[in-house]
């Protein structure tokens, strides 16, 4: 017998199957991917009465969906509606980057690497590897005993949002400075910003050196400089190595901040008190 499923029949922009992410296979040179940001996609799993980790929508955009079988559905808002067999829900972005949508009992892709999250430089994981298209019909997990919890407002997506940040690893490539800069200046999300690194646009950040330093790992948050000067921050779907050295390192808790903000948002960063990335 086929379960409740729900069909995707309207979509405008990028729209993934997004969880938790897989870490632990970055040796095999697999990203971490997952939710741009995370704490949005545990308020509406915690709405739909999910673990915090089940696999839900990840909408760059806007996307309409309809119930085959009775669905509870939720949004990152914390709405919650109860949908009949035929009945259709929409979730669109307005002014934010990125909104998500749970469905109770998660979205009930295949597990690849301990993941269902879509890794789209690796055509991995989600649905069939890809971005979702109209037509597309996702299975519905088995309803569970989690109890919803009414989830947060998302901030204001207006709101000028200061992100902490721990200096280094590779200041030595930098000129004397350049840390400064990136401490005091504004910067603004670019449009050429996707899954793999938020570019900001703002003050160029001065160089040391020609890229000529040996390729390192790299992590979710790091904050990468190309010769022209103009900071990346890394996002889920990162490469696990890179040459472009690495000015600060956005903390943990903050990085969900910057992969959320809409294109043209402005940024500033802070020096992080702890001291650790982490924290």
């Amino acid at each position: 017998m086929i379960g409740a499923m729900i069909e995707v029949t309207a979509i405008a922009g990028l729209v993934t199957v997004q969880d938790a992410g897989r870490p632990g296979w970055m040796h095999q040179g697999v990203a971490p991917g997952g939710a741009l940001a995370p704490a949005s996609l545990e308020r509406a799993n915690r709405a739909a009465g999910n673990a915090p980790d089940a696999a839900g929508l990840e909408v760059v955009g806007r996307v309409a969906v309809r119930a085959i079988g009775d669905v509870v559905v939720a949004d990152d808002g914390g709405d919650r509606h109860a949908l009949r067999d035929g009945e259709t829900f929409a979730l669109a972005c307005g002014e934010a980057r990125v909104r998500y949508f749970a469905v109770h009992g998660g979205i009930d892709v295949p597990a690849v690497l301990g993941s269902r999250s879509t890794l789209l430089v690796a055509a991995l994981g989600g649905h069939h590897g890809r971005a979702l298209r109209r037509g597309d019909r996702l299975p519905v997990g088995a309803a569970t005993r989690v109890a919803p919890v009414a989830g947060d407002s998302p901030p204001p997506v207006g709101a000028t949002e200061t992100v902490r940040v721990v200096p280094g690893p590779d200041l030595d490539r930098f000129a004397g400075g350049a840390l400064d800069v990136l401490l005091r200046s504004t910067y603004s999300v670019s449009p050429r910003s996707d899954r793999v690194g938020v570019r900001l646009a703002g003050p160029p950040l001065p160089r040391a050196d020609d890229d000529s330093g040996v390729s390192a790992p790299m992590i979710r948050g790091a904050i990468q400089v190309p010769a022209g000067g103009e900071p990346i921050v890394l996002g889920p779907d990162h490469p696990t190595t890179g040459g472009y050295p690495v000015l600060a390192t956005v903390v943990l808790a903050d990085v969900g901040v910057v992969m959320a903000r809409p294109v043209g948002a402005p940024l500033r960063f802070v020096r992080s008190a702890s001291g650790a990335r982490g924290k």
